[in-house]
């Protein structure tokens, strides 16, 4: 057995806008400095990517994401500080979540399996 999470964070109304494959999103703008580019190293459509970063900035209220021209110039796509720093603190988040549930998740599975051997 193991455990599956999906966390994500909503808005007033219930509108997922954060997650993890928003962050992996972020991390690929900042990678590449390019939303098509980001789009495409996973696999998805640049207009999903283009809506997942106004969600997220509708979210937050906030700027994440300097989208800068593209054409012949192509600037490209930067993170904002607050990008940046939420890219960071949303990945040590994630991950304080995933090691604090599988702790619990061998929790849950010693006691069962204390419950079943008891049982037989």
């Amino acid at each position: 057995m193991e455990l599956k999470l999906k966390v994500y964070i909503v808005d007033d109304q219930g509108r997922k806008f954060m997650g993890i494959g928003v962050l992996w999103l972020l991390e690929h703008i900042r990678s590449f400095g390019s939303l098509r580019k980001a789009a495409e190293a996973m696999g998805i459509s640049y207009t999903k990517a283009h809506g997942m970063l106004n969600a997220l900035e509708e979210g937050l209220g906030k700027q994440v994401v300097l989208r800068r021209r593209g054409g012949d110039s192509r600037e490209g796509t930067m993170l904002t500080p607050l990008g940046l720093s939420l890219v960071a603190r949303y990945a040590n988040f994630h991950k304080k979540l995933k090691d604090d549930a599988e702790q619990s998740f061998q929790q849950f599975l010693s006691g069962l399996k204390e419950e079943t051997n008891e049982q037989e």
